[in-house]
């Protein structure tokens, strides 16, 4: 890969700058190219390419919103005749759709990783966001080898793990574990906006969990979600069913235990660390102090446990002088957990 001519990337947001800062990294020579002047300034700065003309690229990143995605791609296919083209949207029947017909499509081969935040730009970018995580290939009809192999290639290099299927495969699959998940966020969200300020005083951290997303740029969710339109229509026919169930029969112990449920065995479904099989987990909380080096002591007595940290959240409510860290471990180390902890004169319980 660090042979290759010079790769262009298309798109200085959070995604374009996140590929050029990796590729960058490894050595490759990135081009910057996007509509906002100050986008491209920006992703300068942080390093991540030159903003001067390329005329040969092997490769072209197209990272620009779904709704201009199949018209960047057909352009950078006719602009670059020897360049292998991907995308990185994240929808891609709609992509594939308006591209097929075109020219150069033995050189198309469209992808999404399955990476992001809620936060947007260039500034927001960062080399290892995709590491560790999936990266969809969805190759047009009649894409080379070649042109998918180097797609892998970059992927792998840029520590994601590359996975294909096909555009509406992928469509479908990401209205369910990404798309609705946004928008109900978003609905949870927006049912705060005349919220008295009392009633906010009592929010936790689970009201921050699941509204967290719905800070994301909505430009960008509202191309998502009209690009995909069908298939979150579906998810949510099915959710608008489940809720006219629940809200026909709140009072009815056996519905909304059989709803929560549901719900309960879901969440097992999601695949565990590093994509094993899920573990059960149990959260062990422990008051810190909010002081400097109180989490790197309670990390040190952690470590000196045995006891490995699965995933960690740390809770500030309001009123409370100490911040509560929720660490999750394994159940059946919960307890040594908490009685190594003890030992070291933390307050710790499950």
């Amino acid at each position: 890969m660090t042979s290759l001519p010079p790769t262009l990337v298309v798109g200085c947001g959070l995604i374009g700058t996140s590929v050029a800062l990796a590729l960058r990294e490894h050595g490759i020579d990135v081009h910057l190219r996007d509509r906002d002047p100050e986008h491209v300034a920006a992703a300068v700065e942080r390093g991540a390419g030159s903003a001067e003309p390329v005329h040969d690229p092997a490769l072209v990143v197209v990272a620009v919103p779904p709704r201009a995605t199949a018209a960047a791609v057909r352009e950078a296919l006719e602009t670059y005749p020897a360049a292998v083209v991907t995308d990185v949207a994240s929808v891609k029947g709609s992509v594939a759709r308006d591209v097929a017909g075109g020219a150069g499509l033995d050189r198309y081969v469209g992808s999404h990783p399955m990476a992001g935040s809620e936060r947007s730009g260039p500034l927001a970018a960062s080399a290892r966001l995709f590491e560790g995580r999936p990266w969809v290939i969805t190759p047009a009809a009649g894409a080379t080898d070649a042109a998918v192999r180097l797609v892998e290639e970059v992927a792998v290099m840029l520590g994601a793990v590359p996975t294909v299927m096909d555009a509406d495969t992928h469509d479908r699959a990401v209205a369910l574990v990404s798309h609705v998940p946004q928008v109900l966020s978003t609905l949870t969200a927006a049912r705060l906006v005349d919220a008295p300020p009392a009633h906010l005083a009592l929010a936790g951290q689970g009201l921050r969990d699941v509204t967290r997303v719905a800070g994301s740029d909505p430009a960008l969710w509202r191309d998502i979600i009209t690009t995909n339109a069908e298939e979150i229509g579906a998810v949510l026919t099915a959710v608008r069913d489940d809720l006219d169930t629940l809200i026909d029969a709140l009072r009815d112990r056996d519905v909304v235990g059989g709803v929560l449920e549901a719900g309960r065995v879901g969440t097992r479904a999601i695949p565990g660390k590093h994509g094993g099989e899920p573990v059960e987990l149990v959260v062990v909380n422990v008051q810190v102090p909010d002081t400097p080096g109180a989490l790197s002591r309670l990390f040190a007595h952690v470590g000196e446990s045995g006891v490995n940290i699965e995933d960690l959240r740390i809770d500030h409510e309001l009123g409370r002088p100490v911040g509560l860290v929720e660490i999750a471990v394994a159940a059946d180390r919960a307890d040594e957990l908490v009685a190594r902890l003890t030992e070291r004169a933390w307050s710790a319980y499950r």
